[in-house]
């Protein structure tokens, strides 16, 4: 069973996804038979690449909000993360175009380490407050979690992968896909949102068993 899990590395409701529905693959009877796959979503690809901006201000600017209102809104985001084990450092954290680190993504796909990479991605940008926009520490981050550093730099620096991003990305649309975490089992059953670990243990043990038929 193949399951697609289209995110962003920078978006907070995907990490906490991630971590509810491993929590559920971990009490799954079938979970060996199980294959994931991180699949490129941008939440915004028209981001200038080497720019950044404060969160708290893309969010007052996106939703309307005072600048105090939307850090009130991470403050209840790194909250949230916290129960579920997870710890989130959003004061002061930059958001940035993300299509360089999609591509070490797919990278680490095609080297058998992409589970790894996204999770060191993940901890480095919300718990390590590392800038995930910059590509010496991209190269640092996925070395650190098993990627081959030169094979890193020489990605980034020819544009490799990025059409295959795109790919990814033109995919979550045409799937219905408008936001992130967006979880696809065997491309019949679609999860929507940090849903809680039970509700992705039900849709788990529904697919498998609607696969033996």
């Amino acid at each position: 069973m193949r399951v697609e899990i289209w995110a962003d590395v920078v978006c907070p409701w995907c990490y906490l996804g991630k971590r509810h529905f491993e929590r559920a693959l971990e009490g799954f009877a079938h979970r060996d038979q199980v294959e994931v796959v991180y699949r490129a979503f941008q939440l915004d690809p028209s981001f200038p690449q080497g720019v950044t901006i404060d969160v708290a201000e893309m969010l007052a600017e996106k939703y309307g909000l005072t600048r105090e209102e939307a850090v009130e809104k991470n403050r209840e985001m790194e909250e949230r993360a916290a129960a579920a084990g997870l710890e989130y450092h959003l004061e002061g954290r930059q958001a940035g175009n993300t299509a360089d680190a999609h591509r070490l993504v797919y990278l680490a796909g095609q080297r058998g380490v992409q589970g790894a990479v996204v999770e060191a991605l993940f901890k480095a940008y919300f718990t390590d407050e590392r800038p995930v926009f910059d590509r010496d520490t991209l190269v640092d981050v996925v070395a650190e979690a098993g990627l081959d550093a030169v094979e890193a730099r020489d990605v980034l620096a020819s544009g490799k992968f990025a059409s295959e991003v795109e790919t990814e990305q033109s995919a979550a649309r045409d799937i219905g896909a408008t936001g992130v975490p967006f979880f696809v089992i065997d491309r019949r059953y679609g999860v929507s949102g940090a849903q809680p670990t039970e509700t992705f243990a039900q849709v788990l043990d529904q697919a498998w068993a609607d696969a033996q038929q």
